[in-house]
């Protein structure tokens, strides 16, 4: 069951379409990001969830009442915690005081706040540091005072806008995890917005890609990285070699298509099983780096064996990079850190048929 629903949703910015009668559903426990470049139209869409945005067009249910087409509910009385981009920490008040402002809002007894802030502050690994203030803190710190502020009146549902966006790669990568992990231990229903893939990649049950303001993919982090469903996506998502061609046979009982390129005139691909693809049409294969056989010399029998040479070499180390000219044409390359091929040299590529796939 959908614990939030979001009914063809479509909110403009004066001539701006932020978001275009946009349909979703997050199940009841399920970690669901929006994923998308910048002006795509997800914080848009988890602002207007959160009751800081009204749409023009749609509506938005949570737990089975609507937010907006039986009278506009506010932000206070969606049972839902937020956490911002910027922290939003007040750096006059102390830690406990930021965490705790809400429930004095609600008048709460001053026993129950004590014993709501302290169990949401050892929620969130910063027990004994409530008498801090902010500047006392590091920016992992904060961000943990921001996450228990919307965790301590226990909400139904959990939104995050960005939230490891201003902490450095290092502590970007650990709270990854342990944001992760505080949502699946307390069962929150929670909404994720990032422009980080690998972000997304990692907290997401599943994943929504934005582009423009429209949903272009809905998926499982695994579908969504191995089987795009437009070149964007493919693009947004990681790292990959993208080929132009022109379709020259189809074989629809194998799912198989020969194609044109620059450089081989019959290149095997796969393709999906709704596409409607003829000959001639104008596509991109498009192939990861990591997918990419290297040979020192030619195998016999090989389909999408292409000689290179290499022109550009990076030790990244696990890996080398390299960027291999096929007659003019550059692919992108992952390969383990001891093939003792330098700049210059000439090797094979094998662009293994099962992952060059077909988009448009």
């Amino acid at each position: 069951m959908a614990f939030i629903e979001i009914k063809d949703l479509f909110k403009r910015f004066k001539k701006v379409v932020a978001v275009n009668h946009i349909r979703l559903e997050v199940k009841e426990g399920e970690i669901l990001t929006l994923l998308g470049p910048s002006g795509c139209g997800k914080t848009t869409t988890l602002r207007c969830v959160a009751g800081l945005e009204k749409p023009e067009e749609g509506d938005i249910v949570i737990d089975g009442k609507p937010m907006f087409s039986e009278g506009f509910v506010p932000p206070s009385k969606r049972g839902i915690g937020m956490v911002f981009q910027n922290y939003a920490v007040w750096p006059h008040m102390k830690v406990f005081d930021n965490v705790v402002y809400g429930l004095r809002i609600q008048r709460l007894s001053r026993q129950s706040v004590q014993e709501k802030g302290a169990q949401a502050l050892e929620l969130v690994g910063l027990a004994g540091l409530g008498e801090r203030y902010p500047n006392q803190l590091s920016g992992g710190q904060q961000q943990r005072v921001a996450l228990a502020r919307a965790l301590v009146r226990n909400p139904k549902v959990l939104l995050l806008d960005e939230p490891l966006s201003n902490l450095d790669a290092k502590l970007r990568e650990k709270m990854r995890f342990e944001i992760k992990s505080l949502v699946r231990r307390m069962d929150l229903t929670s909404v994720y917005v990032t422009h980080d893939q690998a972000e997304a990649m990692v907290i997401s049950d599943r994943i929504v890609v934005m582009e423009s303001g429209n949903v272009v993919q809905i998926g499982v982090p695994e579908e969504i990285y191995k089987k795009p469903t437009n070149r964007f996506v493919a693009d947004f998502i990681g790292t990959t070699n993208f080929i132009p061609g022109e379709v020259v046979q189809v074989h629809q009982d194998t799912g198989m298509v020969f194609v044109r390129t620059e450089f081989s005139e019959k290149m095997l691909c796969k393709m999906s099983d709704t596409m409607a693809i003829t000959p001639g049409t104008k596509i991109h294969a498009s192939i990861r780096p990591e997918d990419v056989e290297v040979f020192m010399e030619p195998s016999q029998g090989k389909e999408n064996l292409f000689k290179g040479t290499i022109v550009h070499k990076a030790y990244l180390g696990n890996f080398l990079s390299f960027f291999v000219s096929v007659n003019g044409t550059m692919i992108r390359v992952q390969v383990p850190y001891h093939v003792p091929q330098e700049e210059g040299h000439e090797l094979y590529l094998f662009l293994n048929p099962q992952k060059c796939m077909i988009l448009f």
